[in-house]
């Protein structure tokens, strides 16, 4: 069997460290180049696994890999997505797909015209709550939804993710974009009008940390999303991702991580939560692979990517004019 080679470029964004562990896994695939200008950041998996280091992304591109996993900063996705397309690889780009809508339209029309996939990377999609919750809503067990309340409160990152010029935004962009992937997802519709509040109030910086979005989509269901940096160092895990989706029969409750352990431990001085529960990265990563060896679309698009992240943006708008946003 043919093995899928898969570049990877950059590891600015953590999240690259767990998709590699997921790719490295698969049978059907070889990760057959990392390009990082950071040398050191990377040098424990290139020794390791023997894999190609490259320091320049081009030069990965050059090579006979069928596609490419981003993992930069917020700000270079697009010239990555757009190089990469240019030299007819697939793409799987890290969240949020671009910071500007103009960007995220480029990225999706320079991949529709060089025939390659964009998939956005939302693994949000494949937890194991979220997935049963779709389920169960397709299956009309609460009947119409009416209204969604939901949270992705997380501990304050720090590093490039502080710096509003390499990551487009704060928390409110940081954490609207994964959830409201859902949302649109559970209603098959698009958010038409965003009302937000967007401020610093945890910790001593110049971009936000916390905010609330209130959204009223086509359909004419409303929702409200807390997308925080709120957690303390003490949290025992990085966040949370929860739902409360309220239909005309009933109501689904969604704990994205309730699937866990609570470990209390000298070592380390507080308790924390060792979760056991199913790897949404590595199921998000086989999606990727299986579409692009079956042929077929990829299960998250770079459509869905930036519709997500329009309302992050949209969020920053409300907030500054300090009234509703309507969404073309």
């Amino acid at each position: 069997m043919r093995k899928l080679k898969i570049g990877m470029i950059s590891f600015a964004h953590g999240h690259a460290f767990s998709y590699f562990n997921a790719l490295n896994a698969l049978p059907e695939v070889e990760v057959a180049g990392i390009a990082d200008e950071d040398k050191n950041r990377v040098a424990k998996i290139t020794d390791t696994y023997g894999i190609p280091y490259y320091s320049e992304a081009d030069e990965l591109l050059r090579t006979d890999i069928d596609a490419v996993v981003i993992c930069s900063e917020n700000s270079r996705h697009a010239e990555l997505t757009i190089a990469s397309a240019k030299a007819g690889k697939h793409i799987l780009c890290e969240k949020p797909l671009g910071i500007s809508t103009a960007e995220m339209e480029q990225m999706i029309t320079v991949c529709r015209d060089h025939g390659v996939q964009l998939m956005t990377a939302f693994p949000c999609r494949y937890i194991p709550a979220v997935m049963q919750a779709k389920d169960a809503i397709d299956r009309g067990e609460i009947g119409e939804i009416i209204a969604i309340k939901g949270t992705n409160r997380g501990s304050m990152p720090g590093g490039w993710f502080v710096d509003r010029k390499l990551s487009g935004g704060g928390a409110v962009f940081d954490h609207t974009v994964h959830v409201m992937d859902l949302m649109r997802w559970f209603l098959g519709s698009d958010v038409r009008e965003v009302f937000a509040y967007a401020d610093t109030r945890f910790h001593e910086l110049d971009i936000d940390d916390a905010g609330m979005v209130h959204v009223r989509f086509e359909n004419g269901v409303f929702a409200v999303l807390d997308p925080s940096w709120s957690r303390s160092k003490s949290f025992p895990t990085w966040g949370d991702v929860t739902m409360e989706i309220t239909g005309t029969k009933g109501v689904i409750s969604i704990d994205s991580f309730a699937q866990k352990n609570e470990v209390f431990s000298d070592v380390t001085g507080k308790a924390q939560w060792s979760y056991w529960g199913d790897n949404m990265d590595e199921y998000m990563i086989k999606g990727f692979v299986d579409a692009l060896l079956g042929g077929k679309p990829v299960p998250v698009t770079g459509e869905d990517g930036l519709k997500a992240a329009a309302v992050g943006l949209a969020a920053y708008e409300s907030a500054q004019a300090g009234k509703p946003v309507v969404l073309d």
